[in-house]
C-alpha cells in the first residue's frame, strides 16, 4: 500500500524550517488525483500553503498521473493549487501565523478513506543552522563507521 511510501513525507520541510504547530486538513481532489496520490506518484518538495479570501490553498504539490489516467489529469492541473478543508478556528490561527511572518508548509500526506494532509506553521532556518545540521550528521556517520571498523 502507498501508506509506507517515502514520498508521502516532506523531509525537506524539516530541514528548511523549524516546525511549530501542526494541523490536519482535508484536500479537495479529483478522482485522477486521488489515484495518483494512492499510487505514490507525487512530490511535495517546494510546496507551500497560502491564504486567499479566507481559504487555505496548497500550492506546488506535483502530481504525476498513472498511464491509465493521464488523460484525466492534464499538464496544467498537475501542480494547480488545491483547496484545503480546515475548521474556522484553525484557519484563523493560520491567518494569525501568516501575519507574524511565519510560513505554512505541508509535512505529511495521510492516505486513508479520505486523503488528508498534515501542515505545520514553521519558521525558516538560517543557512548556518542548515550547515550545522549537515556537519553534525556527517560527524555521526563517521563515528558510526569508525566504531563499526573497530569491531
Amino acid at each position: 500500500m502507498a501508506a509506507k511510501h517515502s514520498k508521502l513525507v516532506n523531509t525537506k520541510a524539516r530541514f528548511d524550517y523549524e516546525l511549530q504547530q501542526t494541523y490536519e486538513a482535508g484536500i479537495v481532489l479529483l478522482g485522477a488525483e486521488v489515484a495518483s496520490i494512492r499510487a505514490g506518484r507525487l512530490s511535495m518538495r517546494g510546496s507551500f500553503v497560502t491564504i486567499r479570501d479566507g481559504e487555505a490553498w496548497l500550492n506546488n504539490l506535483q502530481l504525476s498521473p498513472m498511464p491509465s489516467n493521464a488523460k484525466y489529469l492534464p499538464e496544467n492541473q498537475r501542480s494547480a493549487p488545491r483547496k484545503l478543508l480546515l475548521k474556522r478556528n484553525q484557519l484563523e490561527e493560520l491567518i494569525a501565523a501568516k501575519q507574524n511572518n511565519l510560513s505554512i508548509v505541508p509535512t505529511k500526506l495521510i492516505p486513508g478513506r479520505y486523503i488528508k494532509i498534515q501542515i505545520a506553521v514553521a519558521k525558516g532556518k538560517k543557512q548556518y543552522d542548515k550547515r550545522a545540521i549537515i556537519k553534525a550528521r556527517q560527524q555521526n556517520r563517521e563515528a558510526a563507521k569508525s566504531i563499526k571498523r573497530a569491531f
